[in-house]
């Protein structure tokens, strides 16, 4: 199959997936310091999951795991480490659940393993990797939670029965009341991001 040849509708990033230790502290960063908006949250017994929005279709979303004692660490842009990043994985953004089953059938005709379809309600995906073991998804909006005005009522983009505070104060008045402090990793960042001599 060469280029142009049945190629998937691509739409962009659909999520970038990272994950937190404190739900609370990233919504109040995220909406609060940066200005994204809030536009789904997802919860199970295992996780919450959070979207935000950065333009229409696209979003960052993170994961925090519930009863698992994670090793996090912090790590300037561009500096090599040799421990696991907050990556989780990269979710690529297709049209609709056509483009979704072709790219499968497109997977699958190229000897790579693909999960079946999954349904989260909002979205509708499915997981593969990348030679390097990247963990990849493609998605699809089933009910599109960004270019539009949040919701907080509606139940199939707040999904989480027990948001953290800062979703309260959202919901309430549009903005987080504290936003948590941030700083730079460390001494390395002030030579590797200086400008001039």
């Amino acid at each position: 199959m060469g280029p142009g040849e049945s190629s998937p509708r691509w739409r962009g990033v659909h999520h970038l997936a990272l994950i937190t230790p404190d739900m609370d502290a990233t919504v109040r960063f995220w909406c609060g310091a940066l200005g994204a908006r809030l536009v789904a949250t997802l919860a199970t017994d295992a996780f919450r999951h959070y979207f935000f929005e950065f333009g229409p279709g696209s979003t960052i979303a993170f994961f925090e795991y519930r009863g698992v004692e994670l090793d996090f660490f912090a790590k300037p842009a561009g500096v090599p480490t040799p421990q696991a990043s907050q990556f989780d994985h990269l979710a690529l953004a297709l049209p609709d659940e056509d483009a979704l089953h072709g790219l499968r059938s497109r997977l699958k005709e190229a000897g790579c393993e693909v999960t079946d379809v999954v349904d989260h309600g909002i979205m509708r995906s499915i997981y593969f990797t990348d030679p390097a073991g990247i963990a990849l998804e493609a998605s699809f909006w089933v009910t599109d939670a960004t270019g539009r005005s949040a919701d907080f009522g509606d139940r199939r983009l707040f999904a989480d029965p027990d948001p953290v505070p800062a979703v309260a104060e959202l919901r309430a008045r549009g903005e987080v009341d504290s936003i948590p402090a941030t700083h730079l990793v460390d001494e390395v960042t002030r030579d590797l991001y200086k400008v001039g001599p």
